[in-house]
């Protein structure tokens, strides 16, 4: 069972005729470690579209494809009572039983069937070793009863497990954050007494002062470390809280069985199933809902299955970060060195060294600009502001290492030809006419390009801020070196004091599509997610790209200027 994502034809072995074959999704990889199946047209005898063909999309393994036998709500684990206690144990919780949401009260088993462990519903009655005893559930048993309850309680148990996510992410983040803050204080203070001691010795004012903020910092991270352990435990309690009440929710799903392989009951936790759906039971609405909701998902959700699944939120940050930090550090730079080309250099052997060697520049391969990035931002000058400011530290870099500033600065830096050329290209356009009835006026010559020339070439440097961007947010090969990482799901930008890290790595969705596209375990799962993701960065380029359009539009009308 599973769902066909692509025909084609094919010539067979030993054949000239041709013939076709679909390519079906099967899922279930912890069952039958694979993904697809390729199946020939001339192979298929029948088709079948159960009712109850169930697609739950998962955290871990992929996507399940099955049948769903019971919704089971745990009312008391039983994998601590002896094997020869458990059947008097649950008839007694059967003989108290009150159903909650319209099921039987059940034991739930593992036994070893068929070659592997699986899940069962039997009568407590029925109960016999070498069965492990896992619990007396609640269980809804047929697949529309079983599929009620499920919807019924599958929005509660996942709003618990986003709420157990942020307290991991955000609030266990932010104790980390202070003890980590407090330590390197800390330590700093230690460096600071032993430089005056190796400076002025022990004794003087400055190193009982010094000793003073290092006796200072050590009892603020006492009482910080303490305050952390406290908070650890707090937060460890409700995280426990919340994986005790969704761990009693769980759907009971069994496999079509796949060729030869018998079909396989396994137990899918509520907390885990992201989204489910009966596949031949959705209307166009429900289609239309479930495609919605995967595309939500992708834009605003963190990344999960290696890339391959979940959302991109995290790469979209990156590179729109990236890419408006980089036009803003490459438009003053590019204009600047064009002004002094154009109006201020004099012809010569200099200026034609440096137009040649800007020229050049626009013809060295993008990787090159990575390797300097990484040997001139990251090495040098990041390693140098680690030793001036982040000292405590080292050896763990802060700066001296790949980040989303060096990364802007890098490409920066590889774009910054293009703003000059179409920068130097729209002041000559700038009619001369102007300049010389801004100099008979008794403008200066800077009085004259800040009010004459340069608003009239704005709109040719917009256009080079145009190519910039989209060459810049295009890039991968720098960022690889630079900043750019698989997975990073700390945001550079966030509440956490000072706000902007722009020391952190990020995600890009350049490299995203290189990772998932050729680095992903199962290129052919990846698929999917590699062109909707390229399909994400052309929009995000082209979104760009038309704000900078119309900010060109607005100032050309704005300043009457030959068109560039």
């Amino acid at each position: 069972m599973g769902e066909i994502t692509r025909r084609e034809t094919f010539t067979p072995d030993g054949s000239s005729a041709p013939a076709h074959r679909r390519l079906v999704r099967t899922g279930n990889f912890r069952i039958t470690q694979s993904h697809f199946q390729w199946v020939d047209d001339a192979d298929v005898t029948e088709r079948e579209e159960p009712e109850w063909a169930i697609i739950a999309e998962r955290l871990e393994w992929g996507r399940y494809y099955g049948f769903p036998q019971a919704f089971v709500h745990m009312q008391m684990s039983l994998k601590d009572t002896p094997a020869e206690q458990v059947a008097a144990r649950a008839a007694e919780l059967l003989a108290a039983f009150k159903p909650e949401y319209g099921g039987r009260g059940r034991l739930l088993v593992e036994q070893f069937v068929d070659g592997r462990t699986q899940s069962a519903l039997i009568e407590p009655s029925q109960f016999a070793p070498p069965m492990t005893a896992v619990g007396f559930v609640e269980a809804c048993e047929e697949p529309a009863a079983a599929w009620a309850a499920f919807e019924r309680n599958h929005e509660a148990v996942r709003a618990r497990w986003r709420t157990r996510r942020a307290m991991e992410k955000d609030d266990i983040g932010q104790v980390n954050h202070a003890q980590e803050e407090a330590r390197l204080a800390k330590h700093e203070a230690e460096l600071e007494l032993h430089d005056v001691r190796a400076a002025s010795g022990p004794g003087g004012d400055a190193y009982r002062q010094a000793a003073a903020r290092l006796e200072k910092a050590g009892e603020n991270y006492e009482k910080t470390r303490a305050w952390a352990e406290a908070r650890f435990a707090q937060i460890s309690r409700k995280i426990k809280a919340i994986n005790d009440e969704n761990d009693r929710f769980m759907l009971l799903m069994k496999t079509a069985g796949e060729g030869d392989k018998p079909a396989v009951s396994t137990l899918e936790p509520l907390a885990d199933i992201v989204r489910a759906y009966p596949a031949n039971q959705l209307s166009w609405m429900g289609k239309f809902q479930v495609n919605a909701a995967r595309w939500w998902e992708f834009l605003t959700d963190e990344p999960r299955e290696a890339n391959s699944e979940g959302g991109v939120f995290p790469a979209i940050f990156g590179t729109v970060v990236m890419t408006l930090i980089m036009t803003l550090v490459v438009l003053p730079l590019g204009v600047l060195a064009a002004l002094y080309l154009r109006e201020y250099a004099k012809a010569g052997w200099v200026v034609s060294t440096v137009r040649i060697a800007v020229n050049n520049l626009a013809g060295v391969p993008s990787i090159v600009f990575g390797v300097f990035g990484l040997g001139f931002f990251c090495y040098s000058v990041g390693g140098t502001i680690d030793q001036w400011f982040f000292r405590a530290a080292l050896p763990n870099p802060t700066f001296g290492a790949g980040g989303i500033l060096w990364a802007s600065l890098t490409l920066a830096l590889m774009t910054l030809p293009v703003v000059i050329v179409a920068t130097e290209e729209a002041l000559a356009a700038v009619p001369g006419s102007m300049r010389q009835g801004s100099y008979a006026c008794g403008a200066s010559k800077w009085q004259t390009i800040r009010r004459i020339v340069l608003p009239r070439a704005v709109p040719g440097v917009m256009t080079g801020a145009i190519l910039a961007m989209a060459r810049g947010a295009g890039e991968v090969a720098p960022l690889m070196l630079v900043g750019a990482v698989k997975l990073a799901p700390e945001l550079p930008i966030d509440g956490t004091f000072p706000f902007i890290h722009a020391q952190r790595s990020f995600m890009h969705l350049g490299f995203h599509i290189y990772d998932v596209g050729f680095q992903s375990q199962n290129s052919e799962a990846a698929k999917p997610m590699v062109f909707t993701t390229t399909l994400l960065l052309i929009a995000i380029i082209a979104a760009l790209n038309l704000a900078a359009v119309w900010l060109r539009a607005r100032l050309r009308r704005k300043f009457v200027v030959s068109r560039f």
